[in-house]
């Protein structure tokens, strides 16, 4: 399993695209690629990685916020001139159809009817595990201001757990348990906020998830700018747990 980190950012981010995590794997010999959230900047960098329009097989909305899946109409557009024929999954909450669908009437009036390939949907729901693509995704809901669900996705092999926004809860620390990463929204090191993650918060849920990699992505930009020496301290000064804070374009095989 290959995990790709496209963007890093926070929605107001000036120069980090928006989180989303490219996860590319194999399953019983096929290939098999993975979109986590797709916001506003994310579609360009996508297309900076591959310009086939049949390589991707699913996204993933963690929630209905923009900055997680406003580029998806940008995406879908593209798909359509480029002649793509291939199904593409999307998995979301309940309402994810519609939400697609009237972002797609929004930004692009009538493409959505003359797409020339099927979208196909499935509603996640906490406690439902979906098997799709030879994966097996399970759910759980983390403390956000708007309903979101972490996800862990496992190929048979390797296990990602990807938070989308929101605190740590109870839940999502059983989803997380055991996996070969975890990859966390942080928006700050160390100053807690309301429906968001700091480092150290993450830091100690990767511990009692028993998880020896830890990603941190989506601090608040003016963090990551003022504090980023901070935050790389904070960092290596974790002995028991690799902590990184990627780039957009840096990615970690599994």
């Amino acid at each position: 399993m290959k995990v790709i980190f496209l963007g890093v950012g926070e929605a107001c981010d000036e120069r980090l695209p928006n989180t989303s995590v490219w996860m590319r794997t194999n399953v019983r010999g096929k290939a098999v690629s993975v979109l986590l959230d797709c916001g506003f900047t994310v579609p360009p960098v996508y297309w900076r990685e591959t310009t086939d329009p049949e390589d991707l097989d699913a996204l993933y909305v963690s929630h209905f916020h923009g900055d997680h899946f406003f580029g998806t109409p940008l995406l879908l557009l593209r798909f359509w001139e480029t002649k793509r024929r291939k199904p593409l999954l999307v998995l979301g909450q309940p309402g994810i159809r519609e939400l697609i669908h009237h972002a797609m009437d929004l930004a692009y009036p009538t493409i959505g009817q003359k797409l020339g390939y099927p979208l196909e949907f499935i509603d996640t729901k906490p406690g439902n595990p979906v098997n799709a693509l030879g994966l097996t995704w399970n759910f759980a809901e983390s403390g956000h201001g708007q309903r979101n669900l972490s996800v862990r996705i496992e190929d048979g092999d390797k296990t990602l757990f990807y938070s989308g926004d929101g605190l740590p809860t109870a839940d999502t620390q059983l989803l997380a348990h055991g996996a070969d990463l975890i990859v966390h929204e942080s928006f700050k090191l160390d100053e807690p906020m309301a429906g968001h993650g700091t480092a150290a918060q993450c830091v100690e849920f990767a511990r009692r998830a028993g998880v020896g990699k830890l990603a941190l992505v989506h601090f608040h930009r003016d963090e990551r700018k003022g504090r980023i020496r901070a935050i790389g301290d904070f960092a290596e000064a974790v002995s028991d747990i690799r902590v990184v804070i990627p780039e957009p374009g840096d990615a970690m095989e599994l």
